[in-house]
């Protein structure tokens, strides 16, 4: 006679390949490093290398590092934008579909532009002071201290026909105002 199988012994099953896999996937991506302050993690996705190499060559690699101006400051929610950013990198890297050359989204824009203004307040307080909503950000006209100038950073965006944006548009938050 056979005995039927229990759904609590299959389950169990699955919960086991999807952890062990998850966990491969963890140690093979080297999550670890992520939780570090250290740019070389950032640099771990071949993509970024070209970012990382312009970001040694800028004006800002002796007083910054990524984490410095790419990240909120506070504990919270340096580490909610970390999740984030990790969950959205690993989502676009593995289906492949994020811009290229890559570009800065939204939401990392305006923590960028928050960083700017606080490491720089005492230099820009008059500015910052009268700049009224909307006012271009720092990077427009100083779009090269971070990386260097973008030339190497990649062509023209791939897939910007099918995306319906311009195919020589800069990276958000680059060269336009919110």
């Amino acid at each position: 006679m056979k005995r039927a199988q229990s759904p609590a012994i299959w389950a169990s099953v699955a919960v086991g390949v999807l952890a062990g896999v998850g966990f491969a996937t963890f140690d093979y991506a080297e999550g670890t490093s992520y939780l570090s302050t250290d740019p070389r993690a950032c640099a771990n996705c071949h993509i970024m290398q070209s970012q990382f190499d312009s970001w040694q060559k800028s004006s800002h690699h002796t007083a910054a590092t990524c984490v410095e101006c790419h990240l909120p400051t506070e504990f919270a929610a340096k580490y909610a934008a970390k999740l984030r950013n990790g969950w959205n990198h690993s989502r676009a890297f593995t289906l492949q579909d994020f811009p290229e050359p890559i570009a800065i989204t939204p939401p990392n824009a305006e923590i960028l532009h928050a960083n700017c203004l606080r490491c720089h307040a005492d230099v820009i307080h008059d500015l910052a002071a009268v700049a009224e909503e909307g006012a271009p950000r720092c990077v427009r006209c100083h779009a090269s201290v971070g990386h260097g100038p973008r030339a190497g950073l990649g062509g023209p965006w791939r897939g910007a026909e099918e995306r319906g944006v311009d195919a020589d548009r800069p990276a958000a938050g680059e060269n336009d105002a919110p």
